[in-house]
Parts: structure tokens; C-alpha cells; sequence
């Protein structure tokens, strides 16, 4: 069987450097699975005939000349021993809703490759190719198709382990986090015998069980304005499981300013909510609806408010979902609409976006010229939004804590948050019992204040110090940064 790769450019003429790049990689993937292959380009063009030296040395051919590529192929067809595709052209303008495809971001000048099936993935891929907006052509452009996981926790899990099964060709992970046995009741894709262990590493074993076809690319590193337009720039899709604003940001300028749609998603208690963010397909940014991250400490985190495990499996799937139909152009991107899904009211609805004509980054006179801006390099943690607030860090605390402690240490986290883990001589106030307790707390002494990571310890030194608590001080990073001193 041959496996035909048709790269066209925009113009419907050849290709450059970059997309030559990518189809060499193409036919590494090609000779790994021991097929002959060809790349096809129109002739004359010599930009295509230098993209293309890399692919010489990887055990295919080249045919230059639209007659010999016709004659050539109708060949190979009739014999049975070919299936191959046509080339997209590209376009920065916004397709009918039904066309929309990753492929027509105009994210790079042009390119299908169309990978063909080997009989095991015909095989296992049977029930997508009876559905007729699948069938064979749409399984291949899922084996061609690129999608980068921001993240491998919550919602990454379901994500990932859903495009895995449904054969998209390379999957790109990026977390630098470890498993930790609090993720388990919601991050399926890491076990008990996972803890202690990269996120990463723990995914890759997984989805190579799920299907091993997938190619697994894995960004063991904390995503930042440096480095993230390096890691982006060669996926197709953005599947964002990101649990903070920051994160959120930068995710959504970066896939901005490379035309990457964005498929958004985010989850509270029993609440979750999904979208796709691509202004150059039409509609709003992230930005649009968030137009400046929450100060410090206001919104709780999942580690701070709680989430049902079953919930993030219900909006990653539906972001799996989004990327699939993006994939093969199939159905209504929900481009402008944010659908959002309430499990206790078993109720889903959606709410219209409008892109925002002020919008810093995608307005009409845009302010936000790069990734790195005052968002993207937020800090991660809930730190407090005070300026003259006392604060101190774990080190600081454990030194204090090992000479006898000036003070009182209070612990302002859920009942059910210290039984897990505290610190020992720690006494334990919820902050919203701290309103009718701080009259018993001695004004006179210092007053060290935690919770787990520091936004709602913030709030408490915050409020104290409005009453009258003039050495209330709050411990940065609270009990996680703690925990990580301790390891």
C-alpha cells in the first residue's frame, strides 16, 4: 500500500521551508510503519523542490509534474494499491459553519496530508468509519491532526484519553505537575500506583494503552510567555485544562496571535462550562469575556471550593468533542456561544459571547501586542492583592516554628481540609466562622494566618486588619507550598 502525502500552498502552488519540515516528519511516521511513500508537488516550484530534500532521505519518492501526478495516481488508484486525498486551499476568512476545520485556520499557508489506515486501524476505527461525516477520509485527517493539552489533570484527562481513542495522530501534553492522591477522584487518567509520580509519565503510560498508534509529545515544564508561543506553534488545536487565570491568558494570546483555535473549558463544584475561542474564524477571545484576571484570592480554586470528579469528565469530553468536529469540519463550532452545564439542575444552556470592539487584544484598536504581558505573568498563586499586608513565607514559618513561635498559628481551611493534612501546633478556623470568632483571638500577639494556598488567608489578615489586628500576618503559598517544603 502506498501512503500519499498531497501538500498544496495557499495559492494552490507548492510549499515553504515549514510545511517541508512537517512532511518530512511525515515521512518518518510513514517509514516507521514500513509503507513506500510520495510527496507530490506542482512543478516548477522551487521552494517546494528545497522544502522537500528532507523528505529524500526518508525512504520515499517525489514526483514533480501536474500531468505526471495525475497519470501516477490514477494508477495506483485503479490498482487498489493507493488512497489518497486532495489538497485545502487555506484562508483567513471565516468559513460557513459546517466547513469550519483546523485545517482551514490558515494557522500555516496550506496542508493535507492524508495518511492512509493500515488494516488494524480500519479495524479499530470501525464504528467511525460507518458514520458518514467520518468514514475514511475524516479517520485519516484525525491520524493527521496535531492538538496540545494544556494540562493533564481534570479536564486534560478525559480529553486526552477521548482524542487518543479516536485516533488523533499526535497528542502534545503539558504539565509539569506530580499526581497527587486528592487528583484520583477526578483525574482518571493516573491510578493509586500513579502518586508521587510526573503527570506526564503517568499519562503517556495510559493513553499508549488506550492506542498506541498516537504519537505522544510531552512538555514537562511550567507554560509561560517564554516559551509558549515555541511549544504552540507546531500543534492545530489547543485543548485548554487549566485551573488558573494566568494560564488561561496566555493560552488564549498565544493561540490569538497563531491562529489556533482555542477550545476553552472550566469547572466549579457542580457546574462546568465550555466554548471555542478563535477570533480569526469568527467570534470573541477569552478576553472578550474576561476582560482582566479577578483580583488575587476573589474566585476559590477547585482546590479551595471542590469539584464532583465526574464533572471535569463531562466538559472534557465535550472539548474533545469541539476538537473532533474542528478536525473533520463537521457540524456548528460554538464559536461566540458559551455553553454551560449545571449537574444539579441537570440543565445545559448556552449564553451568546460578543466579541468586544474594545477588546485589549482583539478589539480594533488592540493594546496587547504579545504573549508577555501583565496577565500571562501573574502569579499562579492566590497572593494577596494588599499592598502594606504582612506576609511571610514557609521557610520563614518553620525556622519560627523550630525556635518556639512568637504567636498564634491560624488555620483558616475547611474541617475536612485540615483533617487531610495541617500543621501541627495550628489552630483551626474556617473563614467564614472567622467573622463571629476573632473577638476571642489576643490583639496583642502576632497572628499567622494559612489556608492552602493563600487567597482566602489574604482575605483573613485582610479583615482582621480592618478590626483592629495590627500583626495579623499572612503565610504565602499556605499549606501546598508547605507540603512542598516538607518533600
Amino acid at each position: 500500500m502506498w501512503v500519499v502525502l498531497h501538500v498544496v500552498g495557499a495559492d494552490g502552488h507548492g510549499v515553504d521551508a515549514e510545511i517541508g519540515r512537517i512532511v518530512g516528519e511525515a515521512f518518518e511516521r510513514v517509514r516507521q510503519m514500513d509503507h513506500e511513500g510520495a510527496v507530490i508537488a506542482d512543478e516548477g516550484d522551487q521552494g517546494a523542490l528545497g522544502a522537500f530534500q528532507v523528505a529524500q532521505h526518508m525512504n520515499g519518492s517525489i514526483w514533480i509534474g501536474q500531468g505526471e501526478v495525475g497519470s501516477r495516481l490514477a494508477g495506483l488508484e485503479a490498482e487498489g494499491r493507493a488512497h489518497f486525498g486532495h489538497g485545502a486551499k487555506l484562508s483567513d476568512k471565516r468559513p460557513p459553519a459546517k466547513r469550519i476545520s483546523a485545517l482551514d485556520s490558515g494557522k500555516r499557508h496550506a496542508m493535507l496530508l492524508v495518511m492512509a489506515l493500515t488494516p488494524e486501524e480500519l479495524q479499530r476505527y470501525a464504528r467511525h468509519l460507518l458514520i458518514p461525516e467520518v468514514g475514511r477520509e475524516g479517520q485519516e485527517r484525525l491520524k493527521a491532526a496535531s492538538v496540545l493539552l494544556v494540562g493533564a489533570g481534570a479536564l486534560g484527562s478525559p480529553a486526552a484519553m477521548y482524542l487518543a481513542a479516536a485516533g488523533v495522530g499526535r497528542l502534545g501534553l503539558l504539565d509539569d505537575d506530580k499526581v497527587e492522591a486528592s487528583n484520583l477522584q477526578r483525574q482518571l487518567l493516573h491510578g493509586q500506583s500513579s502518586v508521587g509520580q510526573s503527570k506526564l509519565e503517568s499519562a503517556a503510560g495510559r493513553l499508549k494503552e488506550i492506542n498506541s498508534h498516537v504519537k505522544l509529545e510531552l512538555h514537562e515544564t511550567r507554560f509561560t510567555p517564554d516559551n509558549a508561543t515555541d511549544i504552540l506553534k507546531d500543534y492545530e488545536l489547543i485543548v485548554d485544562g487549566s485551573e488558573n487565570f494566568p494560564t488561561r491568558f496566555l493560552t488564549n494570546d498565544a493561540g490569538l496571535f497563531l491562529k489556533i483555535p482555542v477550545i476553552y473549558g472550566a469547572i466549579h463544584r457542580f457546574e462546568g462550562q465550555t466554548t471555542v475561542f478563535a477570533p480569526h474564524l469568527g467570534g470573541p477571545c477569552y478576553r472578550c469575556l474576561l476582560p482582566n484576571a479577578p483580583e488575587p484570592g476573589s474566585v476559590p480554586s477547585c482546590a479551595e471550593a471542590g469539584v464532583l470528579g465526574v464533572l471535569p469528565g463531562i466538559i472534557g469530553s465535550m472539548q474533545a468533542m469541539e476538537a473532533i468536529k474542528l478536525i473533520l469540519g463537521i457540524g456548528e463550532v460554538p464559536l461566540g456561544k458559551l455553553t454551560i452545564y449545571d449537574g444539579l439542575g441537570s440543565s445545559v444552556r448556552q449564553v451568546t459571547l460578543h466579541a468586544d470592539p474594545q477588546c485589549r487584544l482583539c478589539g480594533q484598536a488592540p493594546e496587547i501586542l504579545g504573549v508577555d504581558n501583565p496577565e500571562t505573568r501573574a502569579s499562579l498563586s492566590c497572593v494577596s492583592p494588599y499592598q502594606s499586608m504582612n506576609t511571610i513565607t514557609v521557610q520563614e514559618l518553620k525556622a519560627k516554628l523550630a525556635a518556639g513561635l512568637d504567636g498564634l498559628l491560624i488555620d483558616v481551611r475547611q474541617p475536612e481540609e485540615y483533617d487531610l493534612a495541617h500543621i501541627e501546633g495550628s489552630q483551626l478556623i474556617p473563614l467564614a466562622e472567622l467573622a463571629q470568632r476573632f473577638e476571642s483571638l489576643p490583639r496583642e500577639e502576632i497572628i499567622y494566618v494559612h489556608c492552602k494556598v493563600g487567597g482566602r488567608s489574604a482575605r483573613a489578615v485582610d479583615f482582621l486588619t480592618r478590626k483592629g489586628f495590627s500583626k495579623a500576618v499572612n503565610v504565602e503559598g499556605g499549606m501546598d507550598a508547605w507540603l512542598d517544603l516538607a518533600d
